[in-house]
């Protein structure tokens, strides 16, 4: 479980442009109305929706749940259903996201009691029965949708959440060498970010090139969104948090092979509405096609996917806060 720290939460609000103005004063941190946020640091989709929500706070100051920080006026937890049912008993307003996608026949979990969320854009269908009980989000876009104008190397973006360890440690060492290779053969350098699985990675990648052209981190380490603006290819895991990076900036997008049923049921949900490479020979031309129409991203219906889930979030967190139901 992970919560976002005050520093956290003033760099992301920074990141998002929010900015008082000349002579406007911030509000102290005794009057502020303060926030929990909660999520589960070793899922990919979890983590970036956080971080995508956070940076839409305005005056709401995080805080961390300990002892000596005053408790919270609203809470946001992604996907952790525990700590929803921990924290909805102690009478505080409560959000709960589900923030990746699930297979058929694997609804969102409910807690009585508190208000739930589901990132999902209008253009995909609901896939898990008993998750339209649950509002909508959108797509939970990056806060900054522009790219570098000088960009470079390769992101190869990794999830091994709720994915059976053999398959996971069988595409570390297998696959994920293959791939950095071709990457460096390519584009010249290449950041390999996972959730989870971190050190079977490493030990896979020992001696493929020096820290300057292959970095290897956990996602919770690193700032994902910025990494993307920088690199100039995009090889990721079929997830949501990758699909709305390369949605909001426009950008190329290979899927990595799928692992576990959720990658692949939306792997093949997305590519039934677009053209995604999928990268079954990192040798293929079509894996590295960097051009902003490798996908066509207009093929989407505009009118669901305005782009603004995390702000959607983030405004009813705010109002919660306030007015509290």
């Amino acid at each position: 479980m992970a919560v976002l720290t005050p520093r956290e939460g003033a760099d992301a609000r920074r990141t998002a442009g929010e900015d008082p103005g000349p002579g406007s004063a911030a509000p102290s941190a005794e009057s502020a109305r303060r926030i929990l946020l909660v999520s589960r640091d070793e899922h990919l989709d979890s983590l970036l929706a956080r971080r995508r929500i956070a940076a839409h706070l305005g005056d709401l100051r995080p805080v961390r749940e300990a002892p000596d920080e005053p408790w919270p006026d609203v809470v946001l937890v992604c996907d952790d259903e525990d700590a929803t049912g921990r924290l909805r008993a102690s009478g505080v307003p409560v959000v709960h996201l589900t923030s990746g996608h699930r297979p058929p026949g694997d609804p969102p979990a409910r807690v009585d009691g508190v208000l739930h969320r589901v990132h999902r854009p209008g253009w995909l269908p609901d896939s898990a029965p008993g998750a339209g009980e649950a509002r909508p989000t959108g797509l939970l876009a990056p806060a900054r949708s522009a790219r570098g104008r000088q960009r470079g190397g390769t992101l190869l973006l990794l999830s091994a959440w709720e994915v059976p360890a053999a398959e996971a440690d069988t595409f570390a060492a297998e696959t994920v060498p293959a791939l950095v290779r071709a990457a460096l053969r390519r584009t010249g350098r290449c950041d390999v970010v996972c959730d989870t699985r971190l050190k079977p990675i490493r030990a896979a990648l020992a001696g493929l090139g020096d820290d300057r052209r292959v970095r290897v981190s956990r996602a919770v380490d690193v700032d994902v969104d910025a990494l993307h603006a920088e690199a100039e290819v995009l090889l990721a895991a079929p997830t949501l948090g990758a699909v709305a990076l390369a949605r909001a900036r426009r950008a190329p997008l290979a899927f990595l092979p799928a692992l576990g049923e959720a990658q692949r049921d939306l792997a093949t949900r997305m590519r039934r509405l677009l053209p995604i490479p999928l990268v079954e020979d990192p040798e293929h031309d079509s894996v590295w096609e960097s051009s902003d129409g490798a996908v066509p991203w207009d093929l989407l219906d505009p009118e669901p996917d305005d782009l603004r889930g995390a702000q959607r979030v983030a405004r009813t967190l705010r109002q919660l806060a306030l007015a509290p139901l």
